[in-house]
């Protein structure tokens, strides 16, 4: 090959090279150059919109007792166990009774001898009392025949020793009554206290006898043993507090669910509302009750505030057990042939800076306020206006089924499509989840 050649076979390669140089250098800006952002939307329509809250909560009985013991022992007999039927007053276990039988033998020996003592003292006391009657009598003739033999005296029949003699027995007299006097009153003290004794005698053995009493458990409604948690031979003390022994349910044919709700939807819950709700065992079945009330005793979890919502229910068949998980739904209000806001329209924000998005609703005469806080209800969707640009429109929505969201106020009518998601360079712009009234 000459020179020539070798040089025009380079000069085409490079001139090659370079070509395919250019055309991907063309390439890469065309698809890397700047486009037109493109919108998804939802059509506007007529409908009917049922707004519920959804909840999950827990089957109890209306009542539930626990059973407890009073006494502390060993358990000797148990006559229930779980799910058993008892009723009122039925035994439901024995603790043993030996302890507590002796001190009820011991309280009475008390007793008797408390009531001995007191038998004694009472004929004692009258002993005395008589005695002071006696010497009451002899002072009483002392006291005549001191005067007689005074007024002897006087007369110069007597003597003066004579006279000082009956004077003498009479003083005599008088401390013999004293003396009485003080035997009946120590007599009434020690009555008084042996009284006294027999009281706290009775006392102690009524003790005595309770204790032994509740050494037998009963039920103390009718019911269904729900737990049970004492054995044979175990040992109950109850020197603190009473143990929880049983726990009895009173009625499984009418219980109750404990509905966890959140804070910003008790307010729309009210009393007496039908209700259904789902429980795992019976996956494809509806059960219905009633709001019977909410609780005001908020239970705050992480900073999440929740309520108990109670809801009563029938359950004759017993089908339903304590204990279980409900998936309550709860309808808080429904509306019939209302213009309907896909909610994904309501949390929809377009991708562009925060001064064009201000410019857009001082154009439309939107107050920048109602559409960061939603105040009065008001919030913000967007249209494709004319040059393929978004277009703010202030709506006041209604309830929502976290679907569609009732429209009260607002330039948007049925027809019209509303953007739900923008796509640029490939991109879909991120759709938050709307909450309870179309929040954002």
């Amino acid at each position: 090959m000459s020179l020539r050649e070798s040089y025009a076979l380079h000069k085409k390669a490079y001139l090659t090279a370079f070509s395919l140089l250019v055309i991907l250098i063309g390439v890469y800006y065309y698809r890397n150059r700047p486009k037109e952002p493109t919108y998804t939307t939802a059509s506007v329509r007529h409908g009917d919109i049922h707004a519920t809250v959804q909840a999950t909560g827990t089957i109890n009985p209306l009542t539930t007792v626990p059973v407890g013991s009073y006494v502390s022992g060993t358990v000797k007999y148990i006559f229930a166990d779980f799910n058993t039927r008892v009723r009122n007053g039925q035994v439901l276990a024995q603790i043993d009774p030996a302890i507590y039988g002796a001190q009820v033998t011991t309280a009475r020996g008390n007793l008797q001898n408390a009531k001995s003592n007191l038998t004694t003292l009472q004929a004692n006391i009258d002993v005395d009392s008589a005695n002071l009657a006696k010497a009451r009598a002899n002072l009483a003739y002392e006291s005549a025949a001191a005067k007689r033999q005074q007024d002897l005296f006087a007369a110069g029949i007597v003597s003066q020793d004579a006279n000082q003699l009956t004077q003498s027995t009479m003083g005599q007299a008088q401390a013999d009554v004293n003396s009485a006097e003080a035997s009946v009153e120590q007599a009434k003290a020690q009555l008084a206290q042996a009284r006294s004794q027999v009281v706290s005698m009775e006392g102690n053995l009524k003790a005595a006898e309770t204790s032994l009493k509740y050494t037998t458990i009963v039920s103390p409604i009718d019911g269904t043993v729900v737990a049970r948690n004492i054995d044979v031979g175990q040992s109950v003390a109850a020197s603190l507090q009473a143990p929880n022994v049983f726990t009895i349910a009173q009625d499984l044919t009418r219980m109750q669910v404990y509905a966890k709700t959140d804070e910003s939807d008790t307010g729309n819950i009210k009393v007496s509302t039908d209700v259904t709700f789902q429980v795992d065992a019976f996956p494809s079945q509806l059960f219905h009750g009633r709001v019977s009330a909410v609780r005001l005793d908020a239970t705050t979890v992480q900073n999440v505030v929740t309520y108990d919502t109670v809801i009563d229910f029938d359950n004759p068949d017993e089908k339903l057990l304590p204990g279980e998980t409900a998936y309550v739904t709860i309808p808080t209000g429904s509306v019939t042939n209302v213009i309907e806001i896909p909610n994904s329209a309501l949390s929809f924000n377009p991708d562009m800076p925060r001064t064009d998005i201000d410019a857009l609703l001082k154009q439309y005469n939107i107050s920048k306020e109602a559409s960061a806080t939603h105040l009065g209800g008001w919030q913000l969707v967007w249209k494709i206006g004319p040059a393929k640009q978004p277009i703010p429109v202030a709506v006041r929505c209604g309830i929502t089924d976290f679907n569609n969201t009732q429209l009260l106020e607002g330039d948007v009518h049925e027809g019209d499509a509303l953007i739900t998601a923008e796509i640029n360079s490939g991109n879909p712009s991120a759709q938050k989840t709307p909450g309870i009234g179309g929040r954002r």
